[in-house]
């Protein structure tokens, strides 16, 4: 699906740019704590965005499997949830922020196992 492409691609563009920010623009502006977690949103935003794209790859091989649909989707929301949540806790401090992170793991964890699913079934 040329969608996953996409947003995988978007994705690995964004957190390249969001590393370089960090790396350039906030340095001496955080904590060497909260640089930390925002190093770690940016981390996981990318390892997630080459997830999406290899979802991507992986529809033209794998026919009809809503799991590897969804993984794609789990992906997506991941990073909206576990890396947004990293980037607005770090650079805000409200440290309420972290709960939402979580949510993000799981939905990565989510999004790897059903790619593990399509994969067995499909492959």
């Amino acid at each position: 699906m040329k969608l996953f492409l996409i947003l995988g691609a978007a994705n690995a563009a964004v957190a390249v740019m969001l590393g370089a920010f960090g790396a350039h623009g906030l340095e001496g502006k955080l904590s060497e704590r909260m640089l930390e977690v925002y190093k770690t949103g940016v981390q996981y935003h990318m390892y997630h965005a080459i997830g999406l794209l290899a979802v991507g790859l992986l529809t033209g091989k794998i026919t009809g499997s809503g799991q590897l649909h969804w993984a794609g989707w789990l992906m997506f929301i991941g990073i909206i949830l576990f890396s947004g949540s990293l980037y607005a806790l770090s650079t805000t401090g409200i440290s309420k922020l972290g709960i939402i992170t979580p949510f993000g793991g799981v939905a990565f964890i989510a999004g790897w196992v059903l790619l593990i699913v399509a994969a067995a079934k499909g492959l």
